[in-house]
């Protein structure tokens, strides 16, 4: 193997870790934050109104939060994960405080 396919693969390797970090920093920390947002406005004390404006407030947060956190891990990988993970938490969070299903 020569010196100059290893250098090709090293470029190639890192193009893929910045693609997956900017895949994880934008569609899926949307994602996460909409998630958040809807576990939040579900569990938030208050009216539905203000639970739901404090929600999205905090989601903006959880937005910014989760796209440095992507540049910032340790890999693309880890940082799909963690957002995975934490994406997982606040769907079963909203799962659960959505209550029974009436039917009309």
């Amino acid at each position: 193997m020569s010196a100059v396919g290893t250098g090709a693969r090293r470029r190639w390797a890192r193009r893929g870790d910045v693609v997956l970090r900017v895949l994880a920093a934008v569609p899926v920390g949307y994602a996460v934050a909409s998630l958040w947002a809807m576990a939040l406005a579900r569990t938030l004390p208050g009216g539905p109104s203000e639970a739901t404006i404090w929600a999205t407030l905090i989601a903006f947060v959880v937005c910014a939060v989760a796209a440095m956190g992507a540049f910032a891990a340790r890999s693309g990988v880890r940082a799909m994960a963690v957002l995975m993970l934490l994406g997982g938490i606040a769907a079963a969070i909203a799962w659960m405080a959505a209550g029974p299903v009436v039917a009309a």
